[in-house]
């Protein structure tokens, strides 16, 4: 086991969080199904599972993993060891963008940015260059680029593509067969969902890596080769947007899990009216308050 690598330490932070979601005495799901969850191979799953073990947060006999007690704060590896330099440079700059009242058509400079950051300029290079597919920022010369800005019409163009792309994916949901392998990751999001609820009055800022996943996974199922290259937009931005705005975050939170309860529901019944009655309502919902979230800031 290598602690130092980044994807364990993230692993170990997300099965915390699935522990601390679960009450003592449950048992924890098999190695496979916390791989699939947690997007990381059986190994890391093994080496994450024997330091809970050795820790004391489970028990492990065999295939039997049993939650002993919830994590401790210190127990927890830090951001700055979790998080990848790309990751942290791309968390930087949006947080930048979105609450610095960065106005449109303003000059970024490499160097600058490297400096802020505290990366080097190949990095900050490497990560424009990536970021400037998304139409939010423009090259020029002389390693210079434009800010075009995260405004309304951005947040409504970015909410219409991801509502055409879910839309289109979830009516996949009404042909599916019972053996279908979306249906159990469907079932182990609900019962994420009914978790965070039970315990909304201290974990509500746990939903937006929920609602992240939500629709990705929503999406994962479009047979359309598109979708994945904008997903990453679309969920950095909604996933941001619920840590820029604070104002009523826990009931906005819930409300939005209730919205993904029902959702859950409808694609359940193969209904394809009411999938597409319910996706339109938590679409919308989500549109406007980003925009609300956008104005407000």
């Amino acid at each position: 086991m290598t602690k130092s690598n980044t994807r364990f330490k993230e692993g170990f932070n997300q099965c915390l969080d699935l522990i601390d979601g679960q009450d003592v005495g449950t048992e924890l799901p098999g190695e496979v199904n916390i791989a699939e969850m947690l997007n990381i191979s059986r190994t890391t799953v093994r080496n994450i599972l024997s330091s809970l073990n050795d820790l004391g947060i489970i028990d492990w006999q065999g295939r039997v993993k049993t939650i002993l007690r919830h994590s401790k704060k210190a127990e927890r590896f830090s951001d700055r060891e979790t998080s990848p330099v790309s990751e942290k440079i791309e968390g930087k700059f949006l947080e930048w963008i979105l609450q610095g009242d960065i106005p449109p058509n303003t000059q970024l400079n490499e160097l600058e940015l490297a400096r802020q950051f505290d990366v080097g300029t190949s990095t900050v290079r490497e990560f424009l260059i990536s970021f400037s597919r998304f139409g939010l920022i423009e090259k020029k010369l002389n390693h210079r680029w434009v800010l075009r800005g995260f405004t309304k019409e951005y947040a409504l163009e970015l909410s219409y593509v991801r509502e055409m792309f879910e839309l289109d994916a979830v009516r996949n949901f009404v042909d599916f067969p019972d053996d279908h392998p979306a249906w159990e990751k469907l079932d182990r999001l609900e019962e994420e969902h009914r978790s965070l609820l039970d315990h909304i009055e201290t974990r509500f800022s746990r939903f937006s890596e929920l609602d992240a996943r939500f629709h990705a996974t929503l999406t994962s199922v479009s047979k359309n080769r598109f979708v994945t290259e904008f997903q990453d937009i679309i969920s950095l931005i909604f996933h941001f947007h619920y840590q820029w705005n604070k104002k009523d975050e826990k009931e906005r939170n819930e409300a939005a899990i209730r919205e993904h309860l029902t959702y859950i529901a409808a694609l359940r019944s193969r209904d394809g009216a009411q999938i597409q009655t319910e996706a339109v309502k938590h679409l919308s919902t989500a549109r406007q308050t980003l925009l609300r979230s956008l104005l407000e800031n």
